[in-house]
């Protein structure tokens, strides 16, 4: 008997397409419009991949965050971090992008041996919510991810 591992679909995209298939898949499983891997340097998280479900190229303002103004920033204090709507989430209140973002899921990655490498993470414009079982799933996929960093995918093939 084959036990279906739920993790098995995400690592089969990533095999085959490298990070940026990982992350559409994990794209595809949520409402969220964007869904990235953004790596912290210098106090600043840097974009390094980001799937938009209307394939439009990265606004200039999230191709490089600063810390202090990044919600990404609580997703490495707390270790996860989710609002549903940042206008109405007093935790955010005088962010700089609270309500322009409008929903936010993210959760730190780590490499070994060096420890902190940035954030995963799911946003929208508008307010968006996952379901605990899918925020499980992600907390398993952060673990995954972090391998295909440095692997590079096939460049310049149209996906069937």
């Amino acid at each position: 008997m084959h036990i279906h591992h739920p993790l098995n679909e995400l690592i089969k995209a990533l095999d085959h397409g490298g990070l940026r298939a990982g992350l559409v898949f994990l794209n595809q499983r949520v409402p969220h419009r964007f869904t990235a891997v953004y790596k912290l340097e210098n106090d600043v998280f840097r974009l390094q991949e980001l799937v938009d479900k209307l394939d439009e190229p990265a606004s200039e303002m999230l191709q490089a965050v600063p810390f202090d103004d990044s919600f990404c920033q609580f997703s490495v204090a707390l270790s996860e971090f989710v609002s549903n709507n940042t206008a109405a989430d007093s935790r955010l209140d005088g962010h700089k992008y609270q309500g322009v973002v409008g929903s936010y899921v993210g959760l730190p990655l780590t490499v070994m041996p060096t420890g902190l490498y940035g954030t995963f993470c799911h946003y929208d414009l508008v307010p968006q919510s996952i379901s605990d079982d899918e925020f499980e799933y992600l907390q398993r996929a952060t673990r995954v991810l972090p391998k295909y960093f440095h692997r590079r995918s096939v460049t310049n093939v149209q996906p069937l």
